[in-house]
């Protein structure tokens, strides 16, 4: 009973939801991305280098031996390095999207988390944190105005 409660807490928090969101956009995000490289950036690149396919080279290990009738016998064994090439533009890419997508969402955090700054609403925990930090201070001042006064 004590597992079932945990997964409940778990779900109704809103964890296993974020998580659910994250993974669905992350993959049609990853399909955006496949079809940016293949389809975007892959064929200038073949056209600026002679019509290469990138996706078609590879370093044959061992040819397909075909018997009298033509009929393959022994499949060929490669090594696909054009793929690994586009994964590696499909990494990239992504990598630039998330590095730019989290830069920007830390420069909002950052000007939300500014109580001074009133362009954008800050969250009421950090507001109350700063109110809280304020009167902090000015009740120390307070004490400290107050034990130079008895010192003297």
């Amino acid at each position: 009973m004590k597992f079932l409660k945990e997964f409940k807490e778990f779900a109704v928090k809103g964890n296993m939801m974020d998580m659910a969101v994250g993974i669905i956009i992350g993959a049609s995000f990853n399909k955006v991305i496949d079809v940016l490289v293949k389809k975007i950036f892959m064929p200038p690149l073949s056209l600026m280098t002679d019509g290469l396919n990138y996706q078609d080279k590879r370093y044959v290990l061992r040819e397909a031996i075909t018997n009298k009738n033509g009929e393959v016998t022994t499949q060929e064994v490669a090594i696909y390095y054009g793929e690994l090439f586009e994964a590696f533009l499909d990494f990239l890419i992504v990598g630039l999207t998330v590095f730019l997508v989290v830069k920007a969402m830390n420069r909002l955090r950052a000007k939300s988390h500014d109580t001074k700054d009133k362009t954008v609403t800050t969250p009421k925990d950090i507001e109350l944190l700063s109110k809280l930090s304020d009167l902090m201070e000015e009740q120390n001042k307070l004490l400290k105005s107050k034990a130079d006064i008895s010192s003297k």
